[in-house]
């Protein structure tokens, strides 16, 4: 690795972690972690989902979607539910307070977003788009 991919490296891994960082400090009102946004966003997205589908999108362990679903349907933000297609199987899902929380979730990430990448031109957002879309398909 060259001096300057160190650098590249190094810079991408500081953007990163401070995007993580607004993204904690941007859900802390509803005291719900990364995690849980996302498998809450997931849901909103997909609808109802096994648990064994959402650990895919989430590309996680199924044990650990498990774990988050528990801690979702503790706050009363999701249900698990009987698969009407398979009686032996659990269906996950947003209650109406799961929408609610999901949709302000959404409404803040888009705002710190805005607030995060702001300082880019139109022309450098889509460059870095491309260019992170390009990493991500790798």
């Amino acid at each position: 690795m060259s001096g300057s991919d160190e650098g590249l490296a190094e810079t991408f891994w500081a953007v990163t972690r401070r995007l993580r960082h607004q993204t904690k400090r941007a859900l802390e009102p509803w005291e719900i972690s990364p995690g849980q946004a996302r498998a809450l966003g997931v849901l909103m997205r997909h609808g109802a989902l096994r648990p064994g589908a959402l650990a895919e999108h989430l590309r996680i362990a199924p044990r650990s979607a498990t774990e988050v679903v528990d801690g979702l349907q503790e706050r009363g933000l999701v249900e698990r539910r009987p698969d009407p297609g398979d009686r032996r199987a659990t269906l996950v899902a947003p209650t109406a307070e799961g929408e609610r929380v999901g949709t302000a979730i959404r409404q803040a990430r888009a705002t710190e977003a805005e607030r995060f990448f702001g300082a880019l031109s139109p022309d450098d957002r889509a460059e870095l788009t491309r260019i992170l879309r390009l990493l991500r398909e790798e």
